[in-house]
Parts: C-alpha cells; sequence; structure tokens
C-alpha cells in the first residue's frame, strides 16, 4: 500500500467514527446540533433583512398593491368578525351569560430537523417560548401537528410522527376520535366509538376539545376503515403535505 495514501485513509476513518457516533449518541449531537441552530438561525435573520432591504428599494411600487388588496381583504374580514362578535354578545344578553373567546396565533420560523434522517421532528424558532402546554401548529389552513417541549425549546411533532396526538371529528355526524402519527405518508384516527356512521371521504377536522386546536381546522380525508377491541379505526389522507416549510403558524389561545 502506498504510504502516501495511509493518511487520507486515517482522516476518512475518524471521519466515519465521529459521524457514527453522532447519530446514536444524544449527548454529542445535542450541542453540535444547538450550535448549528444558532448560525442557522443567524443565517435567516441576516437574509430576511436582505430581502426586506431589497424590496424596500426595488419592489415598492409592487409592494404597496398587494398591501392595499391584503388591507381590503382584512377590512372584510374586520367587518364579518364584528358582525359575528355582536351576534355573541346578543346572545350574551339574552342568556344572562358571558363567553370568553380571545384566541391568539403567530407566525413562527423553522430553523432545522431535531435529528439527521427524521423528517417530522423540526426544532421552530420561539422567542420568549413557554412550554408549560402543548400547541397547535396549522400550515396554510391545514393542521400540520403539534408543539412540545423538549430540553426547554420548542420541538415541532408533525402530523406523521407517532407522538402527535390530537382530537378530531370525522364525517356529518362529528364522530369524535384521536388522531395520531405512524411514521408513514397517512395518519391514522383511534378510538372512534362503533355507534357512528363514518364514511370513506369523510372529512376529518379538529373537534377543540383537547384546547390544542379550534374547532374545525381541516386534518384530511378517511381513505380506509376498520375495527379492533370495541372502535373503530381509519386511516387518513393528511391534508398538510409541504417537504420543507420555513413557517408555521402556532395556536397560543383557543378561546
Amino acid at each position: 500500500m502506498n504510504k502516501k495514501i495511509v493518511p487520507y485513509l486515517f482522516f476518512l476513518l475518524l471521519i466515519a467514527l465521529f459521524m457514527g457516533a453522532l447519530y446514536v449518541n444524544t449527548s454529542i449531537q445535542s450541542p453540535l446540533i444547538s450550535f448549528l441552530n444558532n448560525i442557522k438561525v443567524k443565517y435567516h435573520n441576516t437574509i430576511e433583512y436582505i430581502d426586506n432591504s431589497i424590496n424596500e428599494h426595488f419592489y415598492q411600487a409592487q409592494e404597496i398593491q398587494k398591501l392595499h388588496k391584503a388591507l381590503a381583504q382584512y377590512q372584510n374580514q374586520k367587518l364579518q368578525m364584528q358582525a359575528i362578535q355582536k351576534a355573541i354578545q346578543n346572545i350574551e344578553n339574552e342568556n344572562n351569560t358571558s363567553l370568553s373567546i380571545h384566541p391568539q396565533t403567530s407566525l413562527v420560523h423553522t430553523i432545522s430537523y431535531q435529528k439527521f434522517g427524521d423528517f417530522n421532528r423540526i426544532w421552530l424558532e420561539i422567542p420568549d417560548y413557554n412550554g408549560s402546554k402543548i400547541y397547535g401548529l396549522i400550515y396554510k389552513n391545514y393542521v400540520a401537528g403539534i408543539v412540545v417541549p423538549k430540553d426547554n425549546r420548542p420541538l415541532a411533532l408533525l402530523n406523521s410522527d407517532i407522538k402527535s396526538t390530537y382530537a378530531v371529528s370525522i364525517g356529518t355526524e362529528a364522530a369524535p376520535g384521536i388522531a395520531h402519527g405512524n411514521n408513514g405518508k397517512n395518519i391514522i384516527v383511534s378510538f372512534i366509538p362503533t355507534w357512528y356512521n363514518i364514511h370513506i371521504g369523510d372529512e376529518v377536522t379538529t373537534s377543540g376539545l383537547d384546547n390544542i386546536f379550534f374547532p374545525g381546522l381541516k386534518v384530511g380525508k378517511v381513505i380506509s376503515l376498520s375495527k379492533s377491541q370495541g372502535y373503530q379505526r381509519a386511516v387518513v389522507e393528511q391534508y398538510y403535505k409541504a417537504n420543507q416549510p420555513s413557517y408555521f403558524h402556532i395556536i397560543w389561545r383557543t378561546y
């Protein structure tokens, strides 16, 4: 063997051993991923600053037109919300009661996958994150998953993740069930009572009974049904199908 090749082989062997240890040893992964996440956050912030500067100087007219259209839509939605608010107030007055409805959402930025090769778990950038509860995650009006605390940081568990669970309703009868992932393309809804009539093609939406999501958010459609241990089980084709999402909406409060 050529002696000049030996140092290169030794170097490649060290790299292979390091990558192997990185994959199986979370104590090595954690500080490395944390370091990479900090770099990615600074990178994203720099790119956003540059984009905003370019838009400000070169695309002002186009942006103003978009903002005018968006403002018109928001004004229309505001009028509709005012009408709904007035109807709620009338119901409260007629029934001598009060309803506390103050939902809260915001836009959050993705940073990186939690672990190499696992596309169902994503670190999020959330300033002033409070890990005292589970939060709902939405992407383009579709349910994307939930947010849980991990090492005091916000971790997104997307729909396909086994530990991503939330309450749903199915079909016109609003059959209750619990949606969860199975590390596959589709998701599962379990514990559906047998006395509900559900069918293939029924739409699955959030029920809002878990205090994670608003009721009525779209999850997917039923593609197959089965029965086991006194319950029905549905396989659901999920609507959320983003490959590399950059942003999500997080639900801080549902009421």
